[in-house]
């Protein structure tokens, strides 16, 4: 019979959790242990920390966890964005947090095709940006049912850069976001982000990693030969953060390295590593300087579609994401300070979100492709042009009384395609804080009778510029080019400028 170990809170001698003592799931620097229930872990630093680690800790756990519970959408962040720790224990001098197990979805359902190698494993996100887990011809690829479609990743993207953002606004720093500290399921759009308690408090606890191969940002690794206390010393902050950020939201989207290139700058691995992600660390996609171009004769041949940029380049995820990738690659990369939010990110992804289309393939693995703006769309994927015309909607915004002026934000339309309410006003912002009544839709769009229409489900005050109709909840109006509809006649509410594309 397994025993079962009791140990006592250091916060609240009054709090207890049990254990199973039987041999632990080993992390790198924690020893894993499951509660009898299976509805958290006990996971024990293998050696002692010193104070300063452990007042960190008892920080997370105490103060950083109330601000997070007692904020806007608590329940969002502690049950879908964080495994965030809730308590500090200590048997035997080695302190233990308690940590809530991660949810189902998370653990692999099939693992690869024909082997259940990796079932019931954890879903890092490794799985999911390398492709060649999704290539046909690669012997161990993942379930299809696994994998997701193309806008699966963007809602997990905008999951992760919410959770960056609620730890930047605290005034912490995660230090090490990596694919290996995030759990994803394509399936369901969901992100976790874990290892919280290695956050990184500025100018209070030093961080105790500089993060992990990929994501480190290349100040960090140009200056890691100097002392911890030197002032050009760089470690990890919420500018290396950001810089992490984009790279995974590039390789969630595009499912290769936005720095590894063809350039090689010593023939010593250990510093050829250390320089092309470091010091002379660029962009695989740099308009202008191609040294550090793919080089397409050394890709794997599983890796040959998404690994060369002249098949995929970062423009096809849109006008939004690919400014914010020049910010970061570019601009950014030796500039911390010029690096985008993860507000940002989040905002540019949503607006994304707006210009996807379906793609008319059924057998297309990706599913949807952004809209890229030209006259005959089709998908970057499967080179399947879209079929039939397709209604562009400009959203404007009332300026003053006789002016209205466009917001930079555009919706795409296709067959039964919903209107929210973040769409008809300005004063609804999609977000965490949404509630359960914003989300439901408004209106939807449809191909009827060989023509595009909106209809209005609920919207009072709806009207057709255009026409000076009114268009009550209930009724539809038809899409034409240059058509004009008020969305709301309420302070905040948005007109919408039509264009058919694709004639």
């Amino acid at each position: 019979m397994k025993k079962t170990i009791r140990v006592v809170s250091i916060l609240d001698a009054a709090k207890s959790y049990e254990y199973v003592d039987e041999k632990p799931i080993q992390g790198g620097v924690k020893d894993v242990y499951f509660s009898p229930d299976r509805e958290y872990v006990v996971a024990f630093y293998r050696n002692p920390l010193d104070e300063g680690q452990k007042e960190r800790i008892m920080r997370i756990v105490s103060t950083y966890l109330q601000n997070i519970q007692n904020g806007n959408s608590a329940e969002y962040f502690l049950n879908e964005i964080f495994r965030w720790p809730y308590d500090i224990v200590e048997k035997d001098r080695l302190t233990g947090i308690i940590v809530p197990v991660y949810h189902q979805k998370f653990f692999f359902a099939k693992g690869y095709v024909g082997s259940d190698t990796i079932q019931s494993e954890d879903k890092v996100g490794k799985w999911f940006t390398a492709p060649m887990f999704r290539n046909p011809q690669y012997p161990l690829r993942l379930d299809q049912s696994e994998l997701g479609d193309w806008l699966s990743y963007f809602q997990i993207a905008i999951n992760i850069s919410r959770g960056v953002k609620k730890l930047h606004q605290m005034g912490l720093a995660h230090s090490d976001l990596s694919y290996n500290n995030i759990l994803v399921d394509p399936v369901t759009k969901s992100a976790c982000i874990i290892d919280i308690d290695g956050l990184v408090v500025p100018k209070l606890f030093p961080p105790e990693v500089i993060g992990t191969a990929d994501f480190i940002a290349p100040e960090v690794l140009k200056t890691q030969h100097l002392s911890l206390k030197d002032p050009n010393r760089y470690l990890p902050d919420q500018k290396t953060d950001l810089h992490a950020l984009a790279v995974l939201i590039y390789m969630y989207l595009l499912r290769r390295h936005p720095l590894r290139g063809g350039k090689i700058w010593d023939l010593d691995s250990e510093k050829d590593e250390m320089i092309s992600m470091g010091e002379k660390a660029l962009f695989v996609e740099h308009p202008n300087d191609p040294s550090n171009h793919v080089r397409t004769e050394h890709l794997r041949k599983w890796d040959a579609f998404w690994g060369d940029p002249q098949k995929i380049p970062y423009t096809i995820t849109g006008p939004y994401l690919a400014d914010l990738f020049r910010k970061t690659f570019i601009e950014g990369l030796h500039d911390p300070i010029r690096r985008p939010t993860a507000n940002e990110w989040e905002t540019a992804l949503l607006k994304t979100v707006d210009l996807i289309q379906p793609c008319r393939n059924s057998d297309c693995t990706e599913k949807w492709y952004v809209f890229d703006n030209t006259s005959n769309p089709k998908c970057p994927f499967c080179g399947t042009p879209h079929q039939g015309t397709l209604p562009v909607l400009d959203l404007y915004f009332k300026f003053d009384d006789e002016v209205w002026k466009p917001e930079n934000h555009r919706l795409m339309v296709y067959h039964n395609q919903y209107l929210f309410k973040w769409h008809v006003s300005r004063k609804v912002i999609r977000n965490e804080n949404l509630t359960m009544q914003d989300k439901m839709p408004v209106g939807y769009f449809t191909f009827h009778q060989g023509k595009w229409v909106l209809v209005n489900q609920s919207l009072p005050g709806m009207k057709d510029i255009t026409e000076q109709k009114e268009i009550l909840p209930g009724s539809m109006v038809e899409l034409t080019d240059g058509k004009k509809i008020l969305l709301s006649a309420e302070e905040g509410g948005r007109l919408i400028y039509v264009t058919m594309a694709n004639h």
